[in-house]
Formats: structure tokens, sequence, C-alpha cells
């Protein structure tokens, strides 16, 4: 079984995930076609930014347990709490989360407008957080969602999503083998710095010769389905 470990700070306040605290909590998102843009409070718009984890293994039977200062990931089969982590069908061997469950529309295959919120982060360099569609504003400054059409193949966040609904809350590990295999999939960081060091950690030539490919291509997603448009 591959080992992984990695480690995001963040506020040391924060005493359970914002994903999880969103969870409990009802929103109100719209999307319009003219710019895309998404309308949400001041709140959930910091939720994807300031998660943290530490990801000692993958696996169907890993359950995740909270601490004052990150969201761990451990296993013990003796507890229940949000053991919810499996292999997600024909992906590939991503596996999911469910953070929440949404009440929404599932997507299907050629869906013209799927919007999500993402938090992407690598399992190499300490889970260092590559993008979020939370740092993309428009004009007015609110964050611009990612939307793409079911079917493109995105870096296997569509099999993320295709068996979410609508307002669904959903982490994904990703084995490099369904992750980026070149410079042009997305999504990716509109920042040329953050696209540049995303890129040499994962095809870094010399760290794959030493075998370590299976973590450097590994990457971790908390999507946020937001909307639909068949």
């Amino acid at each position: 079984m591959t080992m992984l470990s990695f480690h995001v700070p963040c506020h040391p306040t924060l005493h359970s995930s914002p994903l999880s605290q969103q969870s409990n909590q009802s929103r109100k998102i719209t999307i319009t076609s003219s710019s895309s843009s998404l309308s949400t409070s001041s709140k959930s718009r910091r939720l994807l930014l300031s998660t943290c984890i530490i990801i000692s293994t993958v696996s169907p039977t890993t359950f995740f347990s909270f601490s004052s200062a990150s969201l761990s990931l451990t296993p013990n089969a003796s507890t229940d709490a949000i053991r919810k982590f499996y292999d997600l069908p024909d992906s590939g061997g991503v596996k999911a989360l469910d953070l929440r469950v949404g009440s929404g529309s599932t997507p299907v295959d050629g869906d013209q407008k799927v919007a999500i919120h993402y938090y992407g982060r690598l399992a190499a360099k300490q889970g260092w957080r590559f993008d979020s569609t939370y740092d993309h504003k428009d004009s007015t400054g609110e964050p611009i969602p990612f939307i793409f059409t079911l079917g493109s193949n995105k870096v296997r966040i569509e099999a993320a999503v295709k068996s979410m609904k609508v307002g669904g809350i959903r982490r994904v590990v990703i084995p490099p083998s369904q992750g980026y295999q070149n410079t042009t999939q997305e999504p990716l960081p509109p920042n040329f710095f953050d696209r540049q060091r995303l890129f040499t950690t994962i095809f870094n030539p010399t760290r794959l010769a030493n075998g370590e490919g299976s973590t450097l291509g590994t990457v971790i997603f908390e999507v946020e389905l937001v909307n639909v448009k068949h």
C-alpha cells in the first residue's frame, strides 16, 4: 500500500475543517451565463482556503479524525465517525470522502455547464496548495467557479463529480495514473509561478527516477458541485 504524508498549516484557532463546518449550513448559489460568477456569503468564500489535512494512508477503510490544528486521516477500525473513504467506481483508483451530500441534480456526460469550486493540493511538498477557485475573482470580487463540459477529461475531477449532487462537497485523492499527464490538462493555476511549481514537482525527472512517482503526481482536491446545466 502506498504511504503518503503531508500537512498543510492553517490558522491556529481552527478546530475543524471549514468544509466540515460548511456541511451543516445552507448556502445560496447562483450562476449566470454571461459572467459565470458565484454569489455566496463571505464565510463560504473562504471555506476551501484554510483546510488542514494529514494523509497517513489512503485506503477505503480509512477515516478522518479532527484535532485542534489539523484534519488528520488515520486508520482506526473502532471509530465510525466520518468513515466514508471509498473507491469511486470506474475511476482508475480515485478515492473519495463525502464531506456533504448534495440535494440537487446529478450531472451526466455532455452537460455543457458543470460548475464547481475546488481547492487543489499536492501530496508532495507537504500538501502545497497549487490552486483554488476562491482565489479567482470577477470584477465585483466574487469567486469564479470552474466550468467545464462533462466528458472532457479534466484530471479526473470528472470522476469525482459524476456521482455528486449539486450542493455536495467531496474530497478526492487522485493517483498519478489518473492525474496530470501533461501541461495542458485543466484545471490549471492561472498564475505562471504556481503552474511551473506544479509541473516541476509532478514531472520532476530526477525524483521520478528515484522512485517517488507514486507521491509526486498524487493530487488532492476538495470539490464542491455548484451548478449543472443539462
